[in-house]
């Protein structure tokens, strides 16, 4: 497979082909470990999420992209918990077995959620900027399912570009593989991160400037801040693995894998924490927050 081994998840540790004695990276140790601690946590954040928002909460538009969103984390997840869990099992066992086999498929399938998690955030984003910039539209007009839609046709694309992507990779050559990768991360950042970012400083300026509810003004710090978590700690793997097809890096791949697990981690305590606070941010219960953040009937009916 000519995936560049720079694309891989956590660091490779030092093997020797010989034997004569194994020897450890422990910084690569370590960052599994963080990995194998912060990927369960969020395996259960994301759980509750995907349980309260499909079954104990009522729907709308919003809640889709969120459990839609939720389960593309979980998946990552996942799929990092595994990759780390095979290469502590390769550091300690000084293991002669080649674990680069399952590794690839791991990349690819956490290639995959990632992707998804970042176009799920670039339509909430956009559609939220709609319902700012074009109410009356949105509330009279919209139609009734386009979020199960539009997360439908996500996923079919998040399938389609990874598709694509492996099977340039293994079945042409270097160079072929090599396009295909630029030319993923190009569209990632021109069709998804820029929009994200325009949409999201449009909606900053309506939390600033709105007179609104506190219930709505919940949900846009929500996304707000889903969003610039998304740029600190996720596109920097986006912007590792772009420069890596032009044999530049800037650091140990390992490092943006485990930033990205921090991601897909911490959506639900944002959910949790901006749902509880109120004028003494009082603590309550996960399922209380959660409708605060993200039931707007109430809201939609006022305004109605």
């Amino acid at each position: 497979m000519e995936l560049n081994h720079t694309s891989l998840p956590p660091a490779q540790s030092t093997l020797p082909d010989e034997d004569p004695g194994c020897v450890m990276d422990t910084s690569a140790a370590v960052l599994d470990g963080a990995t194998l601690l912060i990927c369960p946590c969020g395996l259960v954040g994301n759980a509750a999420v995907l349980w309260l928002l499909g079954f104990c909460i009522r729907r709308n538009p919003v809640t889709v992209y969120i459990l839609n969103l939720a389960f593309a984390d979980f998946i990552y997840l996942l799929f990092m918990l595994t990759s780390a869990l095979l290469y502590i099992v390769e550091d300690v066992s000084c293991s002669t077995l080649n674990f680069l086999e399952y590794q690839r498929p791991l990349f690819l399938l956490s290639l995959f959620a990632y992707n998804m998690g970042l176009y799920l955030l670039t339509a909430i984003s956009i559609e939220r900027c709609v319902s700012v910039l074009f109410p009356l539209w949105y509330r009279c007009r919209r139609p009734e399912r386009l979020s199960a839609i539009i997360c439908a046709f996500l996923w079919a694309l998040s399938i389609s570009v990874i598709a694509a992507v492996t099977s340039l990779c293994l079945s042409h050559p270097h160079e072929h593989c090599q396009l295909a990768l630029v030319s993923m991360y190009v569209f990632i950042f021109l069709i998804f991160i820029l929009p994200m970012v325009i949409s999201n400083v449009i909606l900053f300026i309506k939390i600033l400037c709105s007179s609104q509810r506190r219930q709505r003004k919940r949900l846009y710090i929500v996304i707000f801040l889903t969003v610039l978590f998304f740029l600190i700690f996720a596109v920097p793997l986006s912007i590792q693995k772009f420069l890596q097809q032009f044999n530049y890096d800037f650091g140990p791949s390992q490092v943006v894998f485990l930033l990205v697990c921090i991601n897909s981690s911490i959506n639900p305590f944002i959910y949790f924490l901006v749902g509880s606070c109120r004028r003494h941010c009082s603590l309550v219960s996960l399922k209380v927050a959660f409708q605060r953040v993200f039931e707007e009937t109430v809201v939609t009916t006022t305004a109605s």
